[in-house]
């Protein structure tokens, strides 16, 4: 099979059979952002129905429904669709994790550590996250218990997601701008939102708790 050459680092990575990129980054990003947009928008929208949910409720019903689809669709495809870099005939979801592997080349060289961790995450926090979606809606009582289940989840697998790859040198990144907009960006904002959610979400069970005992105590 024939093999083009790659952009991505370290330079001597070999990636067998690699089919270059054919959409470019514009038109990759764009439509990325775009059905997020629309996600996030029709959850707020059918979220307004429930009239008994705050705002904060309905963002973060928006929050989980974007991060479960995320993870079960993106996540999911990169997992069990091995050979994504060496189709010649791409699907945009091919070209989606090339153009991410520039900012993190582990994607596209199939690392076992990062393999396993995007099935783990796409098989149970994807679901566990649109469960969370309903429990929300429907203000079950494991809402709140849940939502710090998948957050600690989530925090674990950014943890070992950079841990590992600063063990390994770090050095998996086509140019700073993919570093720090890809690699940094796109999972840095997984970090920051995962640990205000599990603040909130502990806090939550606290008072429940104590409201509890308080009660038991008169």
């Amino acid at each position: 099979m024939a093999s083009y050459e790659h952009p991505y680092s370290p330079r001597d990575l070999q990636l067998p059979g690699y089919v270059p990129l054919s959409l470019s980054q514009i038109d990759i990003v764009l439509p990325y952002l775009g059905s997020s947009v629309v996600v996030v928008a029709a959850i707020w929208f059918l979220s307004g129905r429930f009239p008994k949910l705050s705002k904060t409720d309905r963002l973060l019903m928006c929050w989980w429904a974007f991060s479960g689809l995320t993870h079960i669709i993106l996540e999911g495809y990169f997992a069990f669709v091995p050979d994504f870099f060496k189709k010649k005939t791409p699907f945009y979801l091919d070209e989606l994790w090339k153009e991410y592997g520039k900012g993190d080349s582990r994607y596209v060289s199939r690392d076992s550590a990062i393999v396993a961790l995007e099935g783990f995450t796409a098989a149970i926090e994807g679901p566990a996250c649109l469960l969370v979606v309903y429990a929300i809606a429907s203000r079950k009582s494991y809402s709140y218990i849940l939502q710090f289940a998948i957050c600690l989840g989530q925090l674990y697998g950014c943890m070992v997601y950079f841990v590992t790859s600063y063990l390994d040198g770090d050095n998996f990144a086509t140019s700073p701008f993919y570093y720090w907009a890809y690699y940094v960006g796109a999972n840095g904002f997984w970090v920051v939102i995962a640990t205000l959610i599990a603040i909130r979400s502990w806090k939550k069970i606290i008072s429940v708790f104590e409201s509890g005992n308080k009660k038991k105590t008169k």
